[in-house]
This record gives C-alpha cells, structure tokens and sequence, in this order.
C-alpha cells in the first residue's frame, strides 16, 4: 500500500498548482522548479545541506521563471546560490539537467551525472547526420510519411539537446557524494535513461529516486537513439535493486513523496510485464508488420489516434522497447526494430 507523506504536495497535485517549499528533514528540502508547458507542471529539487557544503540535486527545467523559483527555494532554506558546491542530476533530460548551467555559473560548483549516462552530444556529433538518421529509424518502423515530421527530430531540437551542461565528473553505482557531513550514497538505476542514477540517505532514512520511480506515473522506457540496446530489461532489474529503500520515505522528482516503496516498484513491474503481455497478444495476430502496426493496437490512455508529435514518438519507442524486450525473452517478433535489421538479443 502507498502512502502520501507530503499532504501539502498531494493537494497541490490535485488542485494543479505549484506546491510549497518544504524541509524534510533537517538540512534535507524540497524546493518545487516549474517545468514550462509540460503536464508534469514542476520538478522537485532537492537541497541537501551538509557540514558548510550543499548538493542541489535535479536543478530543473530552465528558465527565468524557473530560476527564480528556484533561487526564491534557496532563501527560504537559508542558502545562497553561491553556497552550493555540487550539482547532481539524476539523468540528462532537460527537466533535470536545464538549469544545472545557470546554477553553475552562480555558483562555480561542479555539474556531476551518473558514471554511465550519455550525453546527446555523445551519441551524434553531427545535427545533421543525426536528424536523418533519426527518421530513418521511425520510417524503418513503419510510420507514414505524414507522421514523420512531427515524431523524429528536427535539427533545430537537436542542436538544442546539445546544448545542455556537460558534467564535470561522474558518480559510479555506491558513492558517496562528495559533500562535508552527509552520507548520501548514489544508486545505479538504468532504464528510464542508460544511466539514471538514484540517492539514498540512510541517516536520514531517504531515498530521492528521480524519474525512477513516481508515485502516480509510470516513468517513460523507450528504446530511443543511444548505446541502450534493451532499455526495459535494465529498468526491471534497477527496480530489483529498490529494496534497499523500501522502509524509506520516497522523494520523488515529481508528484509528492510518499511511503511504500515496495508495493509500487510491484505496481510499477506489472504494469510494465503487463504492456508486454498486451504486445504478445498483437504479435499473435499476425498482423502486426512494423512498430507503428503494433503501437495501433495497444491500450492508450485517450487512446492511439489521440498521441501526436513528441508524445506519438514516446509512444513508438516504448512500444519497439517491448518488441527488443520480448526478442531477448526469446518470442519470435519478426518486426524490424533497430536500424537496418531485427533486434538481437
């Protein structure tokens, strides 16, 4: 069962407005971060104060607005800017990692990721070569023509993912972060990016889990244009991994905190063999020919024809996740998945 822990948050959730800035635990706050023209709303921050040194994990989407929020957290807290010695990111998405350079410059502190997470900068140098080979990936998996514009990457969104901060070091799966008074260990927990990392605070009996896992939300697993080849089977074990917190509160990168850690990584891993059982059953037709044939068929909350432009590319790429996945489990897919050839386990 699981539990609301942060009632301030959870009816701010329900009322659709930003929640409170808010202190943990001593020295441990969460501090909300607008995340412009997303359902999502906000991004909560999280700043851990240790022995004159902070770490402000998860800095947020950027923006003036954001920024302010952000710095407006800080004061209520009693922290400057400027007093922040490391910046974490649980992952490269820009809801996490856009405001970790405009931190940085106000602060000088280090930007640090987890030891395996890539960069988009790293998987293409090239924009150009980049966008065309981001859509010949989704015409490989059968989108038509019409679609194609709105689903793969323009080389104006490119060149903007590439611009995000580069990190100054990385964190490797059981250390510590490198911050005076604080015994905060990192959690390698692949799948909802390559290398999304979690924290977990014994002392404070914390586990901050990013994207990982939400209390309401199921987080995004799609086989994307990294060095990822089977995304879903990495995010089933890293939820293996989440019992060491499972008597800790859950601070999560957005919703609300809460307790129950157990039941909703159970949740959350048949929610997912759930997807895949639904993929069998259209695979099992036989009249599946591509992604796009199989994502038609699937149970979509507003439904198939409803998902366009970003959100039909998400809904393409957790579905060819499925097809890697079930691939390696050993079912016959027969669908083409990766570029010029069926997925190989």
């Amino acid at each position: 069962m699981i539990t609301v822990s942060a009632p301030a948050q959870f009816q701010a959730w329900q009322a659709n407005v930003m929640p409170p800035v808010e202190e943990v635990r001593p020295g441990v706050w969460s501090i909300p971060v607008p995340f412009i023209g997303n359902p999502m709303r906000y991004t909560l921050s999280y700043l851990l104060v240790g022995d004159g040194e902070a770490a402000l994990v998860d800095p947020g989407w950027d923006s003036d607005e954001g920024w302010e929020c952000l710095t407006a957290g800080l004061a209520v807290a009693g922290v400057a800017p400027e007093r922040i010695t490391v910046i974490v990111v649980t992952h490269f998405h820009p809801d996490h990692l856009g405001m970790a350079a405009r931190l940085r410059a106000a602060s000088g502190a280090p930007v640090v990721l987890g030891e395996h997470e890539p960069l988009p900068a790293q998987w293409r140098g090239d924009p150009a070569g980049f966008v065309v080979e981001d859509r010949a990936q989704f015409t490989a998996w059968g989108v038509p023509v019409e679609y194609l514009d709105e689903v793969s990457f323009q080389t104006h969104t490119w060149e903007q993912m590439t611009t995000i901060a580069q990190p100054q070091f990385r964190l490797a799966d059981g250390e510590l972060l490198p911050v005076a008074g604080l015994m905060v260990r990192v959690l390698s927990t692949p799948g909802h990016t390559p290398g999304h990392i979690c924290l977990v605070d014994e002392a404070n009996q914390l586990i901050l889990t990013g994207d990982h896992v939400l209390p309401r939300i199921t987080p995004h697993v799609s086989l994307e244009a990294t060095n990822q080849l089977n995304p879903l089977d990495d995010y089933l074990r890293s939820l293996e991994r989440m019992g060491v917190g499972a008597q800790m509160e859950v601070l999560p990168a957005h919703e609300y905190r809460f307790l129950g850690l157990t039941d909703r990584v159970a949740q959350l891993t048949e929610h997912t063999l759930e997807r895949s059982r639904e993929v069998i059953t259209v695979l099992e037709t036989g009249v599946a020919a591509s992604v796009w044939n199989v994502a038609q068929e699937l149970t979509w909350s507003r439904g198939f024809a409803s998902l366009r432009g970003f959100t039909l590319r998400l809904a393409l790429a957790e579905t060819a996740s499925h097809l890697v996945y079930l691939e390696q489990q050993g079912r016959a897919v027969n669908i083409e998945v990766s570029r010029g050839a069926p997925a190989r386990p």
